[in-house]
């Protein structure tokens, strides 16, 4: 019972508050939070997934899911590439947000945002199709992953890149 009084007394009177506000109040998330995996657009505003798939092979949950165009498909909407995906659709019921599909991108189409609050009134509401995740993407400032692994592959002290 003491311990009680001195917690309301400290905050009532003094405002020690522990509890969070949560909708006007949100948690500041580390520099390496990963959350929902999203799609995202170049400076173009074209889609940069290229429906190579490897991310949906690669997600331990199979919570990606990649139809390709096929041979009679829509053509690519930007001259370097060769087909867009059909349709990409992810569970984020199933997605564990591990990151193996950031990383495995190689035309750094897809990242991990930092939400943590992705609600939903039905099973159907929690799988985005690629309007979605494009929409709640937006658009890439320019990151090039692979910039800086060239120099990280030559600093290893295991296995050096010689060139």
């Amino acid at each position: 019972m003491k311990v009680t009084l001195k917690h309301a007394y400290g905050s009532l009177f003094q405002g020690r508050v522990v509890t969070m506000e949560y909708p006007e109040q949100k948690w500041s998330m580390p520099e390496n939070y990963r959350g929902a995996p999203y799609l995202v657009k170049d400076q173009d505003g074209d889609t940069k997934c290229v429906s190579c798939q490897l991310c949906e092979f690669v997600c331990p949950p199979k919570a990606i899911r990649i139809t390709p165009p096929g041979d009679s498909g829509q053509p690519a909407d930007r001259a370097n590439a060769e087909k867009m995906p059909l349709e990409f659709e992810i569970n984020m019921l199933r997605c564990i947000y591990c990151g193996f599909c950031q990383e495995v991108c190689p035309e750094e189409a897809i990242f991990l945002q930092k939400d943590y609050s992705i609600t939903g009134t039905t099973r159907a509401e929690m799988i985005f199709n690629k309007e979605k995740l494009l929409a709640l993407g937006g658009v890439s400032p320019g990151i090039q992953k692979w910039k800086d692994k060239l120099a990280e592959a030559k600093a290893q002290e295991n296995f050096p890149v010689k060139l």
